[in-house]
């Protein structure tokens, strides 16, 4: 966090999951402190701490994109924020993540991400007011979605799933477990399956970000990518 006479103007988040990979997130200042250079301050601050053998990722707004690009980070696809109301009724064959062996769930995850976050998974399919669920065929996971709850509404993701059908069935599942709330997921747009599954429920795209690294581009099955994690931590 960036203060300025004991008052938050500023903040930026940086995790090193590994000595590989890490990912930059948070960065936010106040309107009325822009252009001030605060930013470039935190900025410099997150990229000491990483170092510069890491490759880093962030999800970048489209208009400070130039920014990041001059810090050597690179295109690749966008993240499209879908907005729906949940509800509906939780369809057959899926179950709750605790009720499967956590190893599993986590060789299964270790498909989607650059680098081993056993213990930040452990975490994440256990917050208050979520809900972590799965589908099994003999006896493997083929999909899995966490829906948590935010500030406004209740955020799906991951939403990971190895064909358009399952992730429609955990889709549906997630949606009626936040019932008459706003639901948010991001979607990317490298994955058309995906963009057509939330324009097939009537979702609304209300913002998009653009996912960028700074080194090499990961090779990660993005067509069995329904939802992101989250655009702050990967």
């Amino acid at each position: 966090m960036g203060e300025l006479n004991n008052e938050l103007v500023a903040s930026i988040s940086a995790v090193a999951y590994s000595k590989d990979f890490a990912v930059l997130g948070f960065y936010i200042v106040k309107p009325q402190f822009r252009g001030r250079g605060f930013g470039m301050k935190m900025w410099r601050a997150a990229m000491a701490y990483l170092g510069t053998e890491r490759n880093i990722s962030l999800d970048g707004e489209i208009a400070q994109l130039p920014n990041y690009q001059k810090s050597g980070f690179q295109i690749t696809y966008r993240h499209i924020r879908y907005e729906a109301v949940g509800g509906g009724v939780m369809p057959s064959g899926i179950v709750e993540l605790k009720t499967v062996p956590f190893e599993k769930l986590v060789a299964y995850n270790q498909e989607f991400f650059p680098a081993e976050r056993k213990h930040f998974l452990q975490l994440w399919i256990k917050q208050p007011n979520s809900a972590a669920l799965g589908v099994i065929r003999e006896g493997d996971i083929v999909g899995y979605g966490v829906i948590r709850k935010s500030h406004t509404g209740f955020r799906i993701g991951p939403l990971n799933a190895d064909d358009e059908q399952i992730a429609e069935q955990l889709l549906l599942a997630l949606l009626a477990f936040g019932s008459d709330a706003r639901v948010f997921l991001d979607v990317p747009d490298a994955n058309p399956e995906a963009i057509k599954l939330a324009q097939r429920y009537g979702m609304k795209a209300v913002s998009e970000s653009v996912r960028m690294y700074n080194k090499e581009i990961p090779h990660l099955p993005i067509n069995r990518v329904f939802s992101v994690t989250s655009l702050e931590v990967g």
